[in-house]
């Protein structure tokens, strides 16, 4: 697949969670719980803001082990409980502007008493920013994965 194409620069991720839709969509939207999974392992995120309604803006500061700060934003483009969150993403520059901004869709299906949880990336600039998505968030899942356990 050509790194140039729209396929190879769209992120899809899914993971089995160990409870109900509304539990993992509450998740991303219900900032002291965001606060225990969000960020790669080693991470913590000492700064949430959501304004979890459409047209409402978030941001998250991801603290890394070493103490290196990372700035994210963005807005809600859809809410609809329990079954799919779309948000805008973009990282902050050291210049203070937002970078290249993609559009994060996480859907929610109920599989007996358990949940697929679907997160599809786009567009990114290039096929190496998905893939160090791909690592942040597989992270991140792994901490959200043991959370429902």
């Amino acid at each position: 697949m050509a790194a140039d194409t729209i396929e190879a620069r769209t992120l899809t991720l899914t993971r089995t969670l160990n409870t109900d839709p509304n539990s993992a969509f509450d998740a991303w939207i219900n900032p002291q719980t965001l606060a225990k999974w969000w960020g790669p392992e080693g991470f913590t995120a000492p700064e949430l803001k959501m304004d979890v309604r459409e047209g409402g803006a978030w941001s998250t500061v991801m603290l890394s082990p070493e103490g290196s700060r990372h700035h994210v934003s963005g807005v809600y483009k859809a809410i609809d409980r329990p079954n799919r969150l779309v948000f805008t993403w973009a990282w902050m520059q050291d210049d203070g502007s937002r970078g290249h901004e993609t559009e994060v869709e996480v859907a929610f299906a109920a599989k007996g008493n358990k949940t697929l949880m679907t997160l599809v990336q786009k567009v990114f600039k290039e096929a190496e920013h998905r893939d160090n998505h791909q690592k942040g968030w597989t992270s991140s899942f792994n901490k959200l994965e043991r959370m429902f356990a």
